[in-house]
């Protein structure tokens, strides 16, 4: 099971050190990276982890009417599961997503990303992708095209609108983009070609 799609190793270790000393129940009131612009427009600036999906159900409660989210700076995500999990249900809420000339997503952010109901992007935004690792030495791109382990993220961007043709293709993309440990910034051109905007 695929587990981390960061940056850096390093950013790992300071983001599994921090969940380890916090760990416990979230408050209701708890939004961790989500912070009210309006009642209608969410930011979202930080890491994604495994507690995405109740900061997520959380902020709707005390927001149900949000229908634009603002990514700031997202360096990838500790969990897909729990990214996927939560993006789904940010597409059912029927969220648009924006990326400010300022914003940086990479790695399993750009995922999070996917899941707008429209997606748009101003000039300056970077949107990085790379192969995901399962933390134990083995990358996507260790596995042959086809392989089970290639399919969830296939699913998933299908689920978020993509035909199954531009899903693979996205999907093979971004694995083969750069390493895990590395991290390749998609031009213009490439985002447009891989239909990241819509």
């Amino acid at each position: 099971m695929r587990q981390f799609r960061i940056k850096s190793a390093f950013l790992l270790f300071i983001v599994i050190s921090i969940t380890a000393c916090n760990s416990g129940t979230i408050d209701s009131d708890d939004f961790g990276i989500f912070s009210s612009q309006s009642d209608e427009v969410v930011v979202i600036d930080g890491l994604i982890d495994s507690d995405l999906p109740q900061y997520w159900s959380n902020y709707i409660a005390a927001f149900p009417n949000t229908s634009m989210m603002i990514m700031r700076d997202c360096p990838g995500s500790t969990d897909d599961d729990a990214n996927w999990e939560a993006a789904r249900s940010i597409r059912d809420q029927g969220v648009s997503i924006h990326l400010p000339s300022d914003a940086v997503i990479a790695s399993g952010a750009v995922d999070l990303f996917l899941c707008g109901v429209t997606r748009t992007r101003e000039s300056g935004s970077q949107i990085g992708v790379h192969a995901w690792a399962d933390g134990n030495g083995t990358e996507a791109t260790d596995y042959p095209v086809g392989h089970e382990e290639h399919q969830g993220a296939i699913d998933y961007y299908i689920d978020m609108g993509f035909s199954v043709e531009d899903a693979e293709a996205f999907y093979y993309f971004t694995i083969n983009a750069a390493s895990a440990d590395d991290i390749h910034w998609m031009t213009d051109e490439e985002i447009a070609l891989y239909k990241l905007l819509e």
